[in-house]
């Protein structure tokens, strides 16, 4: 799209207009953009036209963008889901990383619908109800960036930003077929993120980009990344690729030990296995020890207290009526409470976790692994005892901090889409992108029944390795 506009092929007027269109269509259906923001953005695309014709235009000028209801837009109220929130007055500055998109001539044009202080693995809550997945509306688009997938899955956005503490960006994009990724702890700054940083929670969870194709989650991340000297926890790590794929080393399983993945899932990963394989990658089926703690880690880190400091929250800011989903979800954590001493026990099992998952990152570059047990499940199962323990898989990275890239490589026999994650070591956001298009390189290819020409195949992976030449950043 930023290609066409700068040949002049279209204006970004009419490329608004054809996005807004779109979201008129789908959005009765999917319930997926809660704000469109139509006054202001056609406002924008009239001065990026102008920027165009004077040559000035910026890497993403004059193209649409959507953001996920907890990360504030100026001139719009950000509500994050809850009932707390509805008549919050309207944010008076953009999120950071909405103010990058911006300056980089990004153009908002909706925000996406989530679950109930976006937690939840469907979104639904009690202001705006649910999302439906675009491929089946009787199943969930998954939670919490659950209507910002819905909306670039369906094309009423070609481009948004999620947020991630278990598979929020990921589980998302794996249920509506799009790519996403949840970078490195600390890659981004998540300065007008509702709620906020902090907490014992905070190394868990990043604001994440996701967009139809992996190329473009990584032109964003070139623009997202660095500190804003506002949250403390963004470092000032360059973002960079790897040089080479051919002879990198992934390591793939399909059963993490907590629930093992459907046949279909199973299917997709192999085939995406295959995919790397073809490109050069050195691929070993093997599962990292340990990973089997991953559930039970990570709930037991999000609830030490049992929920009470959510519950607190809650009413603190007038939450006073929580949606079933989130209910549920603080249910789950009430068996986890411990004292003092439990919870300095629990750190310490967490670090030995990480250090387990580190020594076996020093034989490999990546891991590749299903991104739940199952494609998109009906709605209000999402906290079923035997659906829950199925987005273990996410929260294996949560826990870890590594960057974690999804990308869809194969279809359930329902129709449904079947995403693969790709998960690199600490700051290798680069690496998991780079092996995630190749996975949708080839599988796009095999997905349609169209012919892979080997020859062809070798210079495509070559490309995906060229160095930047934009020079605005």
């Amino acid at each position: 799209m930023s290609a066409m506009l700068r040949r002049r092929e279209l204006s970004s007027v009419d490329l608004i207009r054809t996005h807004l269109s779109r979201i008129d269509e789908v959005n009765p259906s999917l319930n997926a953009a809660i704000d469109i923001l139509t006054e202001s953005a056609l406002a924008a695309a009239e001065e990026s036209d102008h920027r165009i014709a004077r040559g000035e235009a910026r890497p993403f000028e004059g193209v649409p963008l959507s953001i996920k209801d907890s990360i504030e837009v100026r001139g719009t109220i950000c509500t994050a889901g809850t009932l707390g929130y509805r008549n919050n007055p309207p944010s008076p500055r953009d999120a950071t990383l909405v103010a990058r998109l911006r300056a980089a001539g990004a153009i908002p044009i909706a925000r996406t619908n989530l679950p109930d202080l976006l937690f939840a693995f469907e979104s639904d809550n009690l202001i705006y109800g649910r999302t439906n997945n675009p491929y089946d509306l009787t199943r969930t688009s998954g939670g919490s960036s659950g209507g910002e997938a819905a909306l670039i899955a369906s094309g009423g956005s070609p481009f948004g930003l999620g947020s991630d503490a278990a598979g929020s960006v990921r589980l998302p994009a794996h249920y509506c077929g799009i790519a996403a990724l949840k970078p490195t702890s600390g890659r981004l700054p998540r300065t007008g993120h509702v709620p906020p940083a902090g907490g014992w929670i905070e190394s868990l969870w990043q604001i994440g980009p996701m967009a139809r194709r992996v190329d473009d989650l990584t032109a964003m991340m070139r623009i997202l990344v660095g500190p804003d000297g506002e949250d403390r926890t963004a470092l000032p790590v360059p973002f960079s690729e790897p040089t080479q794929i051919r002879g990198l080393r992934v390591a793939f399983f399909t059963d993490n030990g907590i629930l093992a993945a459907d046949p279909a899932t199973c299917e997709a990963v192999r085939a995406a296995a295959k995919s790397l394989e073809a490109a050069g990658v050195v691929v070993e089926e093997v599962r990292p020890p340990g990973i089997e703690q991953s559930y039970d880690l990570e709930m037991r880190f999000l609830g030490p207290d049992g929920g009470d400091g959510m519950w607190a929250f809650l009413e603190s800011i007038g939450s006073s009526w929580s949606h079933p989903l989130l209910a549920g979800w603080l249910r789950k954590l009430e068996q986890h409470r411990v004292d003092v001493a439990g919870f300095a026990a629990l750190w310490a099992e967490l670090d030995a976790f990480r250090a387990g998952m580190h020594a076996f990152l020093q034989r490999f570059d990546a891991i590749l692994s299903p991104v739940a047990a199952f494609p998109a499940v009906p709605h209000g199962t999402s906290t079923d005892d035997d659906v829950f323990p199925g987005y273990s898989y996410t929260m294996t990275h949560n826990l870890t901090g590594w960057p974690a890239a999804v990308v869809r490589a194969g279809t359930s026999p329902e129709g449904l889409p079947i995403g693969v994650q790709i998960a690199a070591g600490p700051w290798c956001d680069g690496t998991a992108l780079a092996l995630a298009s190749i996975v949708e390189l080839i599988r796009s290819c095999e997905m349609a029944n169209a012919d892979l020409d080997l020859i062809q195949l070798e210079k495509d992976v070559d490309s995906i390795l060229d160095p930047v030449t934009e020079p605005w950043n």
